[in-house]
C-alpha cells in the first residue's frame, strides 16, 4: 500500500509540473514586429490605386506605381521608362520617414510633410491612412525577385504614352496602303485632365518640341488583345475621317510600334522630351522638370467613403 501510494505520489508531481510547463508555454510568443521592421520587409510595396478609400488625395502616392523603406529612406517608381532598372529597381529616392507605434511620418522633398496611421491587413498588405484627408490607401509587399514589372507596365501603359513631350514618326514601312495618317508626323498624348486626350501634327524635322503646331486634337483610347499582355490597341479618334486603329507594340523605353490595321502599315514612333514625374530634387536643390498638367493615376473604380474611424487629433 505504502509503495502504491508513493508511485501515486510521484504521478501526482510529475502531472503537475508538466502542466505547468505545457500553460507556461502558451504564454512565450515571438517578439512584435516593429513597424519600421514591417515596412523593411519587402523590397516593393505597390500602390494599388484602385482600392483606395475616401475622396482626398496625398500626391506622391498618387502618382506613384511603387513605394520603398530603406532604414529612414524613402524611394518611388513614379515613371514606367525606366521601370524595374532604374535605382536597381526601387526608383528614385523621394524623402525620408520615420516609423514608430504604428505611425508613418514622411518628409518628401517636395510635397513636404504627412502622417499615416498604419495597420496590417494580412501579411503583405498594409493600409496608410491619411487622417489630414480621410484617405486610406492600400500597398501590398513584394520582393524585387517576384514583381511583375511587365505586367505594371503593359497595365499602365496609357501612362508611359504620356511620360514624352511628343512622339515622333522615324519609320514608315515600305508596304501597305496609302492612308490619312500617313502624314501625321507628331502625337502627344496629354496627362492630368485630359487622360484620354490627344494631339496631332503634320510638321516635319523640328527640333524642340515646343515649336510643334498641333494641327489636330481628339481622344484616344488604349485596350487590351486577348491572350497576349504584350499586344495593346491604340484607337485614335479623328471626327473627320473616323477612327484610326492601331495595334500597339512596345519596343523599347523610347520607341513604340504601330501597326495600322486597315491600311497593313507599320510605323515607329520614338519619344521626344521626356517628362520626369518623379517629384525630386537635383542637386541645385530644384524641381526636377515636370508637366504642366502632371500625371496622376487614376482609379478605375468608383470612389468611395472611407470608412476607417479618424481618431487621431488633428493640430492646424
Amino acid at each position: 500500500m505504502k509503495n502504491l501510494k508513493l508511485l501515486l505520489g510521484f504521478a501526482f508531481i510529475a502531472t503537475l509540473f508538466t502542466s505547468c510547463y505545457v500553460e507556461e508555454t502558451n504564454y512565450i510568443d515571438e517578439a512584435p514586429m516593429s513597424l519600421n521592421q514591417l515596412l523593411n520587409s519587402y523590397d516593393l510595396w505597390y500602390v494599388d490605386i484602385n482600392s483606395t478609400q475616401g475622396y482626398g488625395e496625398t500626391p506622391f502616392l498618387q502618382i506613384a506605381f511603387t513605394v520603398s523603406f530603406n532604414n529612414g529612406s524613402m524611394y518611388a517608381n513614379n515613371n514606367l521608362v525606366g521601370f524595374g532598372s532604374q535605382g536597381n529597381g526601387y526608383g528614385v529616392e523621394i524623402g525620408n520617414y520615420d516609423a514608430y507605434d504604428m505611425v508613418l511620418d514622411v518628409n518628401h522633398i517636395i510635397d513636404g510633410y504627412d502622417s499615416f496611421d498604419v495597420y496590417q491587413v494580412d501579411n503583405n498588405t498594409i493600409e496608410l491612412y491619411n487622417p489630414f484627408n480621410d484617405t486610406s490607401y492600400f500597398l501590398e509587399g513584394y520582393q524585387r525577385s517576384n514583381f511583375d514589372y511587365d505586367f505594371i507596365f503593359y497595365d499602365n501603359i496609357h501612362y508611359f504614352l504620356q511620360e514624352y513631350e511628343a512622339w515622333e514618326k522615324t519609320y514608315t514601312s515600305n508596304f501597305g496602303a496609302l492612308n490619312d495618317f500617313d502624314n501625321e508626323n507628331y502625337i502627344q498624348f496629354l496627362s492630368g485632365g485630359n487622360d484620354d486626350t490627344f494631339r496631332s501634327s503634320q510638321d516635319e524635322n523640328l527640333y524642340n518640341t515646343n515649336d510643334i503646331f498641333w494641327d489636330f486634337t481628339g481622344g484616344y483610347g488604349v485596350g487590351d488583345v486577348s491572350g497576349n499582355m504584350y499586344l495593346k490597341t491604340l484607337t485614335l479618334d479623328y471626327d473627320f475621317f473616323d477612327n484610326e486603329f492601331f495595334e500597339l507594340s512596345v519596343i523599347n523605353d523610347s520607341t513604340v510600334e504601330l501597326f495600322h490595321a486597315n491600311s497593313g502599315t507599320v510605323y515607329e514612333f520614338k519619344g521626344r522630351g521626356y517628362i520626369q514625374y518623379y517629384r525630386n530634387a537635383n542637386a541645385e536643390g530644384k524641381a526636377a522638370k515636370q508637366a504642366e498638367a502632371p500625371k496622376k493615376r487614376k482609379q478605375k473604380t468608383k470612389k468611395v467613403e472611407n470608412t476607417r474611424e479618424n481618431k487621431r487629433s488633428i493640430q492646424e
